[in-house]
């Protein structure tokens, strides 16, 4: 492929393809981290290389914790890929963000457990800033693309990532409502972390589908629900994800491409070389330079 592949999609339920594509082909990378999600399909679209991965594969056959959330960034970032677009389900923690509305989230916070959420260790530390979890160039573009498509959009928002697979309890669900939270799904971490340390942009299209359970007029969430109405916000999510394609920034000035300047801790000399070797694509930039301990 000579062509950069500037912007990659990750497809949440039931957004299993990305259509329009021409000269596509599929590559299947091997990482350090082993397979990812799916095969990635490479294609053109609107002039530009476009990649899109599946989050559980196609038919939708991983579970949020078994997501190889890992493998996938690796895999585009050894691509080149500088932004990505996230496409998820969640359930709405308010009355006003309704089921098939859209939410573009500012915010996270982090209920799972057990996932590891880092490239980094095993010799090499570092410690990346995520005061603010979504890229400040790309959020504004995928809000006012879904807007164009004529969908309700909220722009920002608190997005509680749960564990799963089993929903909320009712306690549960109203304790996230007291503390603000706007939406709840389970696979914006550590995929949002494993970005930003690959230093990529990173912003999340977020598709209600329910109530989750907490809402006392309204029937508690089910897997059934959830891909009923995702399926209703597919097509928008497609035209809200290729009008977003068509507008990102040419280049890219926000703090993401550099991430990692302040974020690498241990000086390179002491970092075993299976360890820079695994992280190739992540340090490369870096991995000339000595950084002194802070």
């Amino acid at each position: 492929m000579t062509d950069p592949i500037r912007a990659a999609v990750i497809g949440g339920s039931g957004f299993y393809q990305m259509e329009g594509l021409s000269d596509v082909e599929e590559l299947r990378i091997d990482t350090p981290y082993g397979t990812t999600s799916d095969a990635i399909t490479v294609g053109t679209i609107d002039g530009q290389r476009v990649a899109f991965l599946p989050r559980h594969g196609v038919g939708h056959r991983i579970l949020p914790s078994e997501l190889p959330q890992h493998a996938n960034i690796w895999a585009l970032k050894s691509l080149g890929v500088e932004f990505i677009i996230a496409v998820s389900a969640v359930g709405s923690l308010r009355e006003d963000i309704e089921p098939l509305h859209m939410v573009v989230p500012d915010q996270l916070i982090d209920r799972t457990r057990g996932r590891r959420s880092t490239f980094f260790g095993d010799g090499l530390v570092a410690h990346i800033g995520f005061g603010d979890p979504f890229c400040p160039a790309l959020r504004p573009v995928l809000s006012g693309s879904t807007r164009e498509t004529g969908a309700t959009v909220h722009n920002g928002g608190t997005y509680v990532v749960m564990e799963g697979p089993a929903f909320s309890t009712r306690a549960e669900s109203n304790l996230y409502r007291s503390w603000a939270a706007d939406v709840i799904g389970m696979t914006a971490l550590p995929e949002a972390k494993l970005a930003r340390e690959a230093e990529i942009c990173y912003a999340i299209l977020a598709c209600s589908t329910d109530y989750d359970c907490w809402h006392d007029a309204h029937e508690d969430v089910t897997g059934e629900m959830i891909v009923a109405n995702l399926l209703k916000n597919v097509d928008v999510s497609r035209q809200a994800v290729r009008l977003a394609l068509q507008r990102l920034p040419e280049t890219r000035d926000c703090p993401c491409p550099n991430a990692l300047g302040s974020a690498l801790i241990t000086p390179f000399d002491l970092v075993p070389s299976s360890t820079l070797d695994r992280l190739g694509p992540i340090v490369a930039k870096y991995a000339g330079q000595k950084v002194e301990a802070s």
